[in-house]
């Protein structure tokens, strides 16, 4: 079954994809936010393109684990995701992983702008990554 992965934010959505196994994540591309309708019309186009069977969204909690403005954000595009698509959307715990996404862009020595552009690819990967690995533990 493959799984898409995404982290959510205003401007892009950064989306990773797993193999069939569910073992590894995968980059696949940057979005640039184009609007709520546009973005679900083009994820929908994207799911069936790619026949995944299950959503995973960066669900960015406070350091306390409470529920900021933008993790409601987060909750009410999953919900509109799952509405268009019928397909489970769960959340994960993406703490820190933005910040685990740059210190691994700074660490292979890209530029400014080169991280910015991969961070957002690279967090979805992070994100969909940990989600597979919890799947295995349980």
């Amino acid at each position: 079954m493959r799984i898409l992965g995404i982290d959510y934010g205003h401007r892009r959505l950064g989306i990773a994809l797993s193999d069939e196994g569910e073992t590894l994540a995968s980059p696949l591309l940057v979005y640039k936010s184009h609007g709520l309708e546009r973005d679900l019309d083009f994820l929908i186009r994207l799911i069936a393109e790619r026949e995944v069977e299950r959503i995973v969204l960066g669900l960015p909690l406070n350091m306390n684990g409470s529920l900021g403005e933008m993790a409601q954000e987060v909750l009410a595009f999953a919900a509109a995701l799952h509405e268009v698509s019928s397909l489970p959307v769960d959340t994960f715990d993406e703490r820190l992983t933005s910040i685990e996404a740059e210190r691994v862009l700074v660490q292979a020595n890209l530029s400014r702008k080169r991280r910015k552009a991969q961070s957002d690819s690279l967090a979805a990967v992070l994100i969909l990554q940990g989600y597979l690995e919890s799947l295995k533990k349980t």
